[in-house]
């Protein structure tokens, strides 16, 4: 096959979308598909880019680290035409999502798109707009973006709940994204303890990810705080970077256990292995994940987790078997939890840390990109039944129509909007 995927963050921009899509890509292209990228221009980015099409973007975007795509239609005309795609993915429903309405109208080739991020949530990232209303729209937004694909992607079963509340009513498909499960179950967590300054027999509480405002680190790192409070030999091991860094470090000054924080920025590829096995514990508390990848990583790494409830994380944690799924935001509650975890005796942490392993095994890329593969190949075969040529009246007619779906929809977001409630995820 040859997937054409869109996306608006791609490497060297660090996010789980982007570590997602790299991560099928690479499981394609080991099976012998063709996979062609159409991302923003971003900073950074290796000019030999191998089968990546870059287009115009405005660079770190309202003081975050994502570029912002410039609308240039027909742009990438003559690469796409060159590619000859059977499908096209896209891993965002604005922006390059609209470019990939345009592209599969116009060729009669069937459209997916990726429900990566609760991006209601995500207002915050665009100033003027932050407000309920902006909240709603864009959760209608999304919605009927959803219904102008042929297939949905939910990362779990949480989000496919929502799409269906919402009044998706295209196809949904429940595809995690995978997890290299051999590649993280081998890390040298005693040489990154050393390498960082962590006692070799500290007990580790880690976090990796995004340090951003959506991660609900401000109540994450006051229940770590509470906890180191109370138990001498805990440390917090912190992986990534964000405008959110400056928050930990003043609540855990503020607890007096600064001495005890770990901040080690952005670590990629085996240093990222290594880290995930220099923790004996694994917390999160983010409230807007569709899955949460790191959860799945750290379980491969044979890591158990204590995480709030929320999307994406209840179809990953199960309490007291793979760690502890917390019900309540409650910073004593958290606390209270990952004293239970280090409290239990060898045998049960070690029956913790064995479930966690398997946990991840159900998650495996393997198990993941043949499924999502499966999904192309079915709606391949339904085009090609239907039979029609993208002839030049073809082309010209599905753009059109592209360009129609798209008002229409942005036109009845608004009016979404506007109307009294809005189903949210919880």
């Amino acid at each position: 096959m040859r997937i054409l995927m869109l996306t608006n963050t791609y490497p060297p921009v660090v996010s789980g979308v982007a570590r997602s899509i790299v991560a099928f890509e690479q499981a394609y292209r080991r099976r012998g598909h063709e996979v062609m990228v159409i991302a923003p221009e971003v900073d950074g980015a290796d000019g030999d880019e191998s089968l990546v099409v870059r287009v115009p973007a405005i660079q770190h975007f309202n003081g975050s680290q994502f570029p912002l795509p410039v609308p240039a239609p027909g742009l990438v005309t003559a690469e796409v035409d060159a590619f000859q795609p059977d499908i096209v993915h896209a891993h965002h429903p604005f922006f390059m999502g609209s470019t990939a309405v345009r592209i599969a109208r116009s060729r009669e080739i069937p459209l997916v798109f990726t429900h990566h991020t609760m991006w209601d949530h995500y207002t915050h990232y665009a100033a003027a707009a932050d407000s309920p209303a902006a909240s709603k729209f864009v959760g209608a937004l999304v919605a009927g973006y959803a219904n102008l694909c042929d297939a949905v992607i939910a990362p779990s079963r949480s989000v496919a709940a929502l799409l269906r509340e919402r009044a998706v009513e295209t196809r949904i498909e429940i595809i995690p994204t995978g997890v290299e499960v051999e590649r993280y179950s081998r890390g040298n967590g005693r040489q990154f303890r050393h390498k960082r300054g962590i006692p070799e027999q500290a007990r580790v509480i880690g976090y990796v990810g995004r340090l951003a405002p959506e991660k609900n680190l401000e109540f994450l790192s006051a229940a770590v705080a509470r906890y180191l409070a109370l138990d001498g030999g805990a440390h917090f091991l912190v992986v990534g970077s964000g405008t959110s860094e400056e928050q930990i470090r003043n609540t855990l000054a503020d607890a007096g256990v600064a001495d005890r924080l770990h901040l080690a920025g952005l670590c990629e590829e085996q240093e990222l292995i290594n880290a995930y096995h220099a923790m004996d514990v694994f917390a999160f508390a983010s409230q807007t994940e569709t899955q949460g990848m790191v959860l799945t990583e750290a379980m491969a790494a044979g890591k158990p987790v204590v995480a709030l409830d929320g999307p994406g994380v209840r179809d990953v944690v199960r309490d007291r078997v793979n760690g502890r799924l917390v019900s309540v935001e409650h910073r004593q509650v958290f606390a209270q939890a990952l004293a239970w975890m280090f409290s239990r005796p060898v045998k049960q942490r070690v029956a913790l840390r064995r479930a966690a392993h398997r946990t991840a095994e159900l998650f495996s890329m393997s198990r993941q990109a043949d499924r999502e593969l499966a999904l192309y190949a079915s709606l391949i075969r339904h085009a090609a039944a239907r039979g029609e040529e993208a002839s030049p009246w073809v082309r010209a007619r599905g753009r059109i129509e592209a360009e129609w779906e798209l008002l229409s929809n942005v036109a009845q977001a608004a009016t979404r909007a506007l109307e009294p409630g809005q189903t949210q995820l919880q």
